[in-house]
C-alpha cells in the first residue's frame, strides 16, 4: 500500500480572512472517512475543507482527539476562535463511531442541549446526536442534528434506520420545542427512495435532489446522492445549499483524495444569503519508501486480521469475517466472491473503503 507525506502550500490570504463571503451562516455535513485512525489523514486537506463553513456536523469520527486537532488548526488557519465537541463512541460491534460539531465561535454560539439520542427502541446501531446553537448576527436559533446510517449488507439493512428517522424528527420537536430542526449526516440512501414517506409525510425535505456526494474511483466522477440536509420548508432562513466538491479545491484527483481526505464530499446550507468562497490551494504529495511507515498504517490484513477487525470492513458482519479466516489465504481481495454473499459488487466496496492492505 502506497504511503505518502502531504505537504501544503496556503495562499496566504487564506489564515486572514473567513471563507463566507459575508456575516450569514453557512451549515455543512460530512462524512471525514475513519478521522482519527492511523491512516495518514491530510488534517491540513481537511482543515482547508472545513475552513469553507461556520458550522460542520462530523460522521465517521473514529477519535475525538482528532477532531481537537482540527479544531487547532482551523483556529491557526483561520486567525479566529473555534470550539468543538464530540459524542460518546457508538456502535453494536468492535466498529464504534464518534459524531462530531465544529463550530467558528464569531459566527455560531453553542447554547446547550447536546445529547444521543435515547433509542427506546434499539433501531439504530449508533444513535443520533443533536444541539441547539444560534446565529450570532441573527440571532436565528436551531437544531442541528446528525446521524450515520448503517449500510449493511443491502438497501434493506438500511431503511429501519431511516424510517425510524420519522420517530426522532418528532423527538427533536419535542425536546426542543419551538426550535427549527436540520437533520445532517450520511443515510446511504438517495433522497428519492421511498423509504423517506415517514419523513416526507412529517414535512421534512432534502436540501440535495440533484448531484452526487460519494467520489466514484474513476476521476471526476461522483456516484451516490446518500449525503443530504433535511429541513422543514419555511421554518429557518435557507437561501442556497450544495455539494463542496472538494477535490477540485485541493488540486487531487479522487485516488489521492479518497485515501487522504474522505470518499465523501461535505453537502452545506446556507442562512440570510451567505455564499460559499471556494478557496483552492495546492497539493503536492511525495511517496517515501519507509519501511517503519508503511508498517505504522493501519490496514487490515486478509490473511492476518482478527474477526473484530475484518468486521470493520464494509459488507462484512461476524459470519462472513469467520468464513474470511475459515478461506485462508486470499491471494486478493477479488477473491472474496468466493464467499456466499459477496458478490463483485461488495467486494468492490471493500476495495474502494481503502481499508485493506495490498
Amino acid at each position: 500500500m502506497r504511503s505518502g507525506l502531504l505537504q501544503a502550500a496556503y495562499f496566504a490570504a487564506l489564515s486572514s480572512i473567513p471563507l463566507s463571503a459575508n456575516a450569514d451562516v453557512l451549515i455543512g455535513s460530512w462524512n471525514i472517512k475513519h478521522l482519527g485512525w492511523n491512516n495518514d489523514k491530510a488534517y491540513d486537506a481537511v482543515t482547508h475543507v472545513a475552513n469553507h463553513f461556520d458550522l460542520l456536523a462530523v460522521q465517521e469520527l473514529m477519535e475525538p482527539t482528532a477532531l481537537h486537532r482540527i479544531e487547532r488548526e482551523l483556529e491557526a488557519l483561520s486567525g479566529e476562535e473555534w470550539s468543538a465537541m464530540a459524542s460518546h463512541d457508538l456502535g453494536r460491534s468492535s466498529y464504534r463511531e464518534h459524531y462530531g460539531f465544529l463550530w467558528r465561535e464569531s459566527e455560531v454560539e453553542y447554547i446547550g442541549g447536546a445529547v444521543v439520542f435515547l433509542d427506546h427502541h434499539d433501531v439504530f446501531a449508533r444513535e443520533p446526536y443533536s444541539a441547539r446553537f444560534q446565529d450570532r448576527d441573527t440571532g436565528t436559533e436551531f437544531t442541528a442534528a446528525t446521524v450515520h446510517v448503517v449500510y449493511g449488507d443491502s438497501v434493506s439493512d438500511r431503511l429501519p434506520e431511516i424510517e425510524a428517522l420519522a420517530d426522532y424528527w418528532q423527538w427533536l420537536t419535542e425536546s426542543y420545542p419551538d426550535t427549527p430542526r436540520l437533520l445532517m449526516g450520511d443515510y446511504n440512501l438517495p433522497p428519492q427512495h421511498w423509504g423517506w414517506a415517514p419523513l416526507r409525510d412529517l414535512g421534512a425535505s432534502p436540501s440535495i435532489t440533484q448531484g452526487a456526494t460519494t467520489l466514484s474511483s474513476t476521476n471526476g466522477q461522483y456516484a451516490n446522492l446518500y449525503d443530504n440536509i433535511w429541513s422543514e420548508a419555511g421554518q429557518l432562513p435557507i437561501t442556497g445549499q450544495g455539494i463542496l466538491r472538494f477535490p477540485e479545491l485541493l488540486g487531487m484527483d479522487h485516488e489521492e483524495a479518497r485515501d487522504l481526505v474522505s470518499d465523501h464530499a461535505p453537502v452545506y446550507v446556507a442562512l440570510n444569503g451567505a455564499e460559499v468562497d471556494r478557496q483552492t490551494v495546492s497539493y503536492v504529495t511525495t511517496s517515501i519508501a519507509s519501511g517503519d511507515d508503511a508498517a505504522s498504517r493501519s490496514c487490515i490484513d486478509l490473511n492476518s486480521a482478527s474477526t473484530d477487525q475484518l468486521d470493520t470492513l464494509p459488507n462484512i458482519g461476524p459470519a462472513r469475517a469467520e468464513d474470511i479466516i475459515e478461506g485462508r489465504p486470499w491471494p486478493s481481495i477479488e477473491s472474496l466472491t468466493r464467499i456466499s454473499g459477496l458478490g463483485p459488487s461488495r467486494v468492490e466496496d471493500i476495495r474502494d473503503s481503502g481499508l485493506i492492505c495490498r
